[in-house]
């Protein structure tokens, strides 16, 4: 999973970015910092991996991981060549989802690029952004497929056809995720950044971290008229937790009133935004976790494995992990029939684990 952070200079990305991977990059107060995009890897905490490591005395533990990707702010004009985030809209096209970052927080010593905070307006900057570069991307295109069409091609007649209803649909002030496209503009929306699910970020002080304030409930009412997921940090908040012990880190976090970091919050709307589940693989050599798509077959998510385990599929031994750590090992979750044999078609569930028969 490639997530692209993006939001108007001085909003907090940079510390976002720099506490959900701990990659350190540059964030200072001015804009620009960031002229390179930051790339970083963070694994994605499972308490469940854990609990199944243990049972299983595995000498390795492999968790599923989350690429990030940081550009500069964005400005407005971006999509015309404004500031030093419009050199970068590209990165984000190779993204996965888009994480939206919205400053919530008032803070007189860190300067805001159009001088107050207003979560609504600076989402609506960031939006129409990216919503112009896309429009740019679908008019360079329709005009390319208008001008093959004339060979007489059916198929390019049809993707020019439907290219001009993307190009209405956008210039109306729709995101492409919107649109409802059939298989031929595939390959196009593919290429578009609003056609990416979008995770918003409201980025608040310390003291808002555990109730919200006023700032990230409009975020979150704006999110809720999209349809898109929202989650509530404190970037601050997260770069100190990161740099603390575990037991150190969940005190602080008690003492604010919060169960849980803003990085957990943000890994469980990602997948939900994307449809990802997980399912484990455990033994003595080694536990994982491996991420598919919500509705994956067993011989699917086998090929996440391996593609030889999906080439030559011919079962699976598969249990719950909360029954194979209640029977404290997989063995005695076999014997207490806690885990079946399953076919190439079983749909996978989240939290499921599994042991592959195959050959190749």
């Amino acid at each position: 999973m490639k997530v692209g952070i993006v939001g108007l200079p001085n909003v907090g990305k940079s510390t976002v970015f720099n506490s959900l991977t701990k990659a350190g990059a540059e964030a200072q107060n001015y804009p620009f910092t960031t002229i390179d995009p930051n790339v970083g890897v963070s694994v994605v905490p499972d308490g469940r991996l854990d609990a199944l490591a243990e049972v299983s005395a595995s000498r390795n533990v492999v968790r599923a991981t989350v690429d990030f990707v940081d550009i500069a702010g964005l400005v407005k004009g971006a999509s015309a060549g404004e500031g030093l985030g419009n050199q970068f809209l590209g990165n984000i096209r190779e993204c996965d989802a888009i994480a939206h970052v919205v400053r919530c927080f008032d803070d007189e010593n860190v300067i805001h690029v159009n001088g107050g905070v207003d979560p609504s307006g600076d989402a609506e900057t960031i939006n129409t952004e990216l919503l112009l570069a896309d429009l740019a991307t679908v008019e360079r295109r329709l005009e390319r497929t208008i001008k093959a069409a004339k060979s007489g091609d059916a198929k390019l007649k049809s993707e020019a056809t439907e290219l001009e209803k993307l190009r209405d649909h956008l210039s109306d002030g729709s995101p492409a995720r919107s649109f409802e496209a059939t298989e031929v503009l595939d390959e196009a929306m593919a290429t578009l950044i609003t056609a990416k699910p979008t995770l918003y970020v409201a980025n608040v002080g310390e003291e808002d971290v555990a109730e919200g304030n006023e700032h990230s409930r409009r975020v979150e009412k704006l999110a809720e008229e999209e349809g898109a997921e929202v989650v509530r940090l404190s970037a601050r908040l997260e770069a100190e937790v990161a740099d603390l012990p575990e037991d150190e880190a969940k005190e602080y976090l008690e003492m604010l009133g919060v169960e849980r970091t803003g990085f957990d919050e943000f890994v469980r709307s990602a997948y939900r935004l994307l449809g990802l589940i997980t399912f484990f693989t455990t033994g003595e050599k080694e536990s994982r976790a491996w991420t598919v798509r919500e509705g994956s077959t067993a011989r699917k998510s086998a090929g996440a494995i391996h593609s030889d385990m999906e080439r030559g599929f011919i079962s699976a031994d598969v249990g719950n992990w909360d029954d194979i750590v209640e029977a404290g090992a997989w063995n005695r979750a076999k014997e207490r029939a806690k885990v079946r044999m399953e076919g190439r078609d079983y749909i996978v569930k989240d939290g499921d684990t599994m042991i592959v028969r195959f050959n190749v």
